[in-house]
């Protein structure tokens, strides 16, 4: 059986003592969690949320990763930065990193390569558009962006790979899919995986639901049979609306 994955993305925001603070309140709430918990937080929260988390059940997550082993890139993060601070888990291809900072699929591929060869864990979120949706093109821009994700990413890579369907026209809008909206978009991408990797990886690999879950649809979305976990906005930055969503 796989093991869900609930993962919180902080986004933009917390202070170092808000994390402190944060971790310690959630670290009761979750402490008996059947799925896996991971906070994505803001790198210079990283050190205190691994300190703070230290001992629990709780797996710390970056939000990024660069391509490039060091460099003039300025503001940028490498994967080698992230390993040498025990992050597990790192976000790539975010809709925001897309929308607001230029990420193309391309880039989306090089930064999940980087942290793979790097050791890390990788959540790749891919995600149509509304404008997208309403031009019926949800499966033309998950299987593009499902296959260029994962240009030259072995088989062996892939088992540390969770794939984040995030439709960006529910994310922060409050606006959800429907449980069987959400489970029928995340065949397709299971059925691309199949394609790229034979039917056993299309079957055991990790693929959450990232449109605005919360402790209220949370349930529904978890007993969803293609669901395996959630990438949470929001409400994972408040510990006990997080807690609800993980003990779903």
């Amino acid at each position: 059986m796989k093991r869900p994955i609930i993962a919180g993305n902080w986004k933009m925001n917390k202070t170092n003592a808000e994390t402190k603070e944060f971790i310690a309140q959630l670290r009761p709430l979750v402490k008996d969690a059947q799925c896996e918990v991971v906070c994505c937080v803001p790198f210079t929260n990283i050190v205190t949320a691994r300190k703070a988390a230290r001992g629990s059940n709780i797996q710390i997550g970056a939000q990024n990763v660069h391509w490039a082993e060091s460099g003039a890139f300025t503001g940028e993060i490498s994967a080698a930065m992230l390993k040498e601070l025990k992050v597990k888990y790192v976000l790539t291809g975010h809709s925001e990193r897309r929308q607001y900072f230029g990420e193309t699929d391309q880039t989306v591929n090089l930064r999940t390569k980087a942290a793979l060869k790097a050791g890390l864990k990788v959540i790749v979120c891919v995600g149509e558009t509304l404008s997208q949706r309403e031009e019926s093109k949800t499966a033309e821009v998950l299987t593009t962006q499902t296959i260029e994700a994962l240009k030259d990413i072995t088989k062996q890579e892939l088992k540390r790979v969770v794939i984040a369907y995030e439709p960006v026209w529910a994310i922060g809008t409050g606006k959800t899919a429907t449980a069987q909206d959400a489970n029928d978009t995340i065949k397709i991408i299971r059925r691309v995986i199949r394609k790229l990797y034979g039917r056993a990886s299309g079957t055991s690999i990790r693929i959450q639901y990232g449109g605005s879950m919360n402790p209220k649809n949370a349930s529904e979305l978890m007993s969803m049979p293609l669901i395996d976990g959630g990438l949470i906005g929001g409400a994972s930055l408040n510990a006990e609306d997080f807690a609800k969503v993980v003990n779903y």
